[in-house]
């Protein structure tokens, strides 16, 4: 934590988390903003369905790769650069996607995307911890969670609604004033949240000294599942929305917006509630409150499935109630894995990020074509990714049962 962290920042405390969630919401809103325009990018672009995959494909490659590197750059050279010339090459990009005349064009544009989309989100875990003793960190990061929880539902509508009115060439003009925006933003008023005597030598034997060290730690690796997996279990449900909402809820388009809504009030409650029982209970009791909200629910929506048929009347809620679980313990893991290694929670965040995100795409290419044809698979399939977490945090606790136990002090 910073010494002066207390005079870096004067304003309200809300205003600081709402910063950082606009620097998280850059993600949901490169991916959600233009998935309205993807028939229309492959007419403009004579765009065969699978080149237009690859658009999609080619950010989270993208963001997945560089999600390795931006926290531990920023242990060495400081929290603002890494987020300042992140936004810096994310405004070029998204200009580059606007002025594309060809799909090859595209791809390339949407990579520097995601190359440069995840130093907003990474940076800004560490910058809270920087910031804010456990019990406060875990106030702001449950704000965060709030802010952030609005941009999967805006996005889409911004979207269509740029398609519409403007273009689809639109879409990508708009990201690159929210770059620019935001740039501005963070110019004026993020202050540098790593001290100087907190920064680490630059040099690839150190870095990867670092990476070894964090890598090989079993509590690290597990505490990331534990945080990254559980994710899937209700993002395997968003993944399968086309299919899960049209063929076995019989929805039309335009009401697929309820699903959404659903989830994200989920993670909004679950966030709000985290917030208020930081530095109130153990973290290990509040971890345990959300595998126990998840996992029941979870049993509950397979039950369900395999003994009704489907309806949107009911099939609806357990997204909600799952999500409210995972919001109320990710707060917590997250903390507890930033404060595994002080000296590096900006690598750290990188690595958990690079679990994370690895898992959802793992998840979106391969096990959501394989089940989302059945509700019973696709409700067995999110018990399944639920059970991988929960075990993982099972063990942490049998194994290092102090883990959790109390909350430690800055």
């Amino acid at each position: 934590m910073h010494p002066d962290a207390h005079k870096l920042w004067q304003a309200p405390q809300w205003a600081f988390a709402v910063l950082l969630a606009l620097l998280g919401m850059l993600g949901p809103f490169s991916i959600d903003t233009y998935l309205p325009a993807f028939s229309g990018i492959a007419r403009s672009l004579d765009a065969s369905p699978v080149q237009m995959q690859q658009t999609l494909s080619a950010y989270l490659f993208g963001f997945a790769f560089m999600s390795l590197f931006h926290g531990a750059i920023s242990d060495s050279f400081g929290r603002r650069p890494v987020v300042l010339w992140g936004l810096t090459a994310f405004t070029i990009a998204s200009a580059g996607c606007a002025l594309s005349q060809s799909i090859g064009q595209l791809i390339l544009f949407r990579a520097m995307q995601g190359l440069s989309t995840g130093a907003g989100i990474v940076v800004s875990r560490a910058v809270i911890r920087d910031m804010f003793p456990p019990s406060q960190a875990q106030k702001v990061m449950s704000q965060v969670t709030i802010f952030f929880g609005v941009a999967p539902a805006i996005a889409p509508m911004v979207g269509g609604w740029m398609l519409v009115h403007v273009s689809w060439h639109g879409i990508f003009w708009f990201l690159t004033a929210v770059g620019v925006v935001l740039w501005l933003a963070i110019f004026r008023l993020l202050p540098e949240t790593l001290h100087t005597s907190q920064r680490q030598h630059f040099h690839p034997r150190h870095l990867l000294a670092g990476y070894w060290k964090l890598g090989s730690d079993p509590r690290f690796l597990l505490l990331a599942l534990a945080s990254g997996i559980p994710f899937n279990g209700m993002f395997l449900y968003i993944l399968s929305a086309p299919v899960f909402l049209g063929e076995h809820l019989h929805l039309e388009p335009q009401q697929f917006f309820w699903c959404f809504l659903v989830t994200i009030a989920g993670i909004m409650g679950g966030a709000m509630v985290s917030g208020r029982l930081a530095g109130r209970i153990l973290p290990k009791r509040q971890i345990r409150h959300g595998f126990v909200i998840m996992l029941v629910i979870g049993v509950v929506n397979l039950v369900a499935n395999l003994v009704f048929t489907p309806h949107a009347s009911w099939a609806l809620l357990p997204l909600g109630i799952f999500s409210f679980g995972w919001a109320l313990m990710v707060p917590v893991v997250t903390l507890l894995v930033l404060d595994l290694h002080p000296e590096r929670r900006g690598m750290g965040s990188s690595l958990q990020m690079f679990i994370g995100s690895t898992a959802n795409g793992f998840v979106a290419g391969v096990i959501s074509p394989l089940v989302m044809h059945s509700t019973v698979a696709l409700a067995s399939t999110s018990l399944g990714l639920l059970g991988i977490g929960l075990l993982a945090w099972l063990y942490i606790r049998h194994r290092w049962p102090d883990i959790g136990h109390t909350i430690a002090h800055a």
